[in-house]
């Protein structure tokens, strides 16, 4: 067994997350995908291998400590996916069905052709679209919405609720989550039907970052219309 595919294991298995030689192959492959597409677009700041396997590959693999069932076929909805994490890494370990979405039209380009590489395509796509677009057609479908490094927590919430059935989940990865963004989050929540009800912390590996996984549920409709226009999240949050 290679030494990559031993560390991706033995890290996952830090956190409890169970990671087969076939799951470590796919995502280290995707990794290299990356890696080569970064020559020609900028999808990551992250170039070496071992640097991926923790902030990429560890980082998108402590969201399924906020899942449930991974065998079931939920429908997931990745915002801002940039080079395809979380999304990616979540098709690898689960049998969900996921729709990736990114603002920008080349990194969806490169998603879709990652995907096809590693035959994800039968259950996994990337869009071009913006999220508030995409939830006026696609309105309270997903059991998951999941977010990594996109925006503030209370904008992610306002992102989710639309696209999320009742009783799904919203499960969100930041850094350091101040007291001031949790606070405005809560009281958005309680806007959009949506109830903060997990929150956990983690040490990535190699002291490469700290990590809080946040869980967010929607337990009912929103008090006001969503989504907004687009952009109004951001421009005028709702508290």
């Amino acid at each position: 067994m290679s030494t990559n595919i031993d560390r991706v294991i033995l890290m996952a298995r830090d956190f409890d997350i169970p990671v087969s030689v076939h799951q470590a192959e796919l995502l280290l492959k995707h990794i290299s995908l990356v890696n080569e597409k970064n020559r020609t677009i900028n999808l990551t700041r992250i170039t070496s291998v071992d640097d991926a396997i923790d902030r990429h590959i560890v980082d998108s693999l402590l969201y399924l400590k906020q899942m449930s069932s991974l065998e079931d076929d939920s429908h997931l909805c990745d915002i801002g996916t940039g080079a395809g994490f979380p999304g990616i890494p979540i098709a690898i370990m689960t049998n969900f069905s996921i729709d990736m979405v990114d603002s920008v039209g080349k990194k969806v380009d490169c998603v879709n052709s990652f995907i096809e590489d590693l035959e994800l395509a039968d259950r996994c796509h990337a869009f071009h679209v913006r999220v508030e677009d995409l939830a006026r057609s696609n309105d309270s479908k997903y059991e998951y919405v999941t977010a990594r490094a996109v925006a503030k927590l209370r904008v992610l919430i306002e992102y989710a609720a639309p696209l999320l059935a009742i009783g799904g989940f919203l499960i969100a990865s930041k850094g350091n989550l101040t007291d001031e963004e949790l606070d405005d989050a809560i009281k958005t929540a309680k806007i959009c039907g949506m109830k903060i009800v997990s929150r956990e912390t983690f040490e990535l590996p190699n002291e490469s970052g700290h990590r809080e996984i946040l869980k967010v549920e929607k337990i009912k409709r929103s008090s006001v219309r969503l989504p907004r226009r687009t952009g109004e999240a951001k421009a005028s949050p709702l508290f």
